[in-house]
């Protein structure tokens, strides 16, 4: 697999995840945040394992060391994210979890103490300003929530950088299965000591769970390892930044929900930066 068709497949991942908001909206605001990871999270990791269970038969104690840090690492963003919205507005929320596209090149400067490529910072700068003009209606508050949705930024920056590592080692597969199980384990521990367990009450909110489970967690987090063996963490970062764009996109088609110029400006400017990342410098293009 090449660099492009990795990042095809990772812009199918940022469509499934900007799913996750549509589902959200269908019928899970009464489903406690804890709760809402123990079953997103199980239901993909008991669908991939009986999908996936003979890949069982490789599995090593490098393997499961490895799925264990990446399950509690993805918590840590689910825990970010999802307790981030239940304390500030959906709009603030959706542009601070999406600093993740800042957050990767700078923990990737301090790491590897190489500044990146002037392309991957202007399109960073274009993503940025695209990013505020779709998701922040009024403004931004540091509030209890801000700081939840920085924390779980910072996580998947976190998670982006130690699986580029991991994805060109071991079985990628069976730890991406493994770290589903982890967090929702962790899902379930804080779910018992925080919050009241209970499930969907309706038909239509099992059928909102089981595609968060199956199209937004089993699909994209086992999907992301294998495109990023072949990619760069930076590149991860900014098509990771497509998800409110589809997010927008979705809940126009399916909610009749509309931007606005400042939102269909800010559109715009998040294609256009993950775009130019990706497009060959002058000196390239002529050798």
């Amino acid at each position: 697999m090449n660099s492009k068709k990795a990042e095809l497949l990772m812009a199918s991942v940022a469509l499934a995840w900007g799913s996750s908001y549509l589902l959200m909206k269908v019928g899970l605001n009464s489903i406690s945040p804890f709760n809402l990871i123990a079953l997103r999270f199980g239901i993909a990791f008991v669908f991939m394992t009986l999908l996936f269970h003979k890949h069982f038969k490789k599995l090593t104690l490098s393997i499961l060391r490895k799925g264990l840090l990446m399950g509690v690492i993805l918590f840590l963003v689910f825990t970010g994210m999802v307790c981030g919205v239940n304390h500030t507005t959906a709009s603030a929320a959706g542009f601070l979890t999406s600093t993740t596209v800042i957050l990767v090149p700078i923990l990737e400067c301090i790491i590897k103490k190489k500044l990146p490529q002037k392309k991957i910072v202007l399109s960073v700068l274009f993503v940025m300003i695209g990013l505020y003009c779709l998701t922040v209606q009024e403004n931004v508050a540091i509030d209890s929530g801000a700081m939840y949705c920085l924390f779980g930024a910072l996580s998947y920056a976190i998670y982006i950088i130690v699986m580029d590592k991991i994805a060109k080692e071991d079985d990628t597969l069976l730890i991406s299965i493994l770290q589903l199980g982890v967090a929702s384990f962790l899902g379930i521990i804080f779910m018992l000591l925080f919050e009241t367990p209970c499930l969907p009450a309706t038909p239509l909110q099992w059928m909102a769970i089981i595609g968060l489970g199956l199209l937004c967690s089993a699909y994209g987090f086992v999907v992301q390892p294998i495109a990023q063996k072949h990619t760069t963490p930076e590149r991860i970062g900014l098509i990771f930044s497509l998800e409110p764009v589809f997010s927008a996109i979705l809940s126009y088609i399916f909610l009749h929900e509309t931007l606005g110029i400042k939102g269909y400006i800010g559109a715009v400017l998040v294609f256009g930066g993950v775009v130019f990342s990706k497009l060959k410098s002058p000196k390239h293009l002529s050798t």
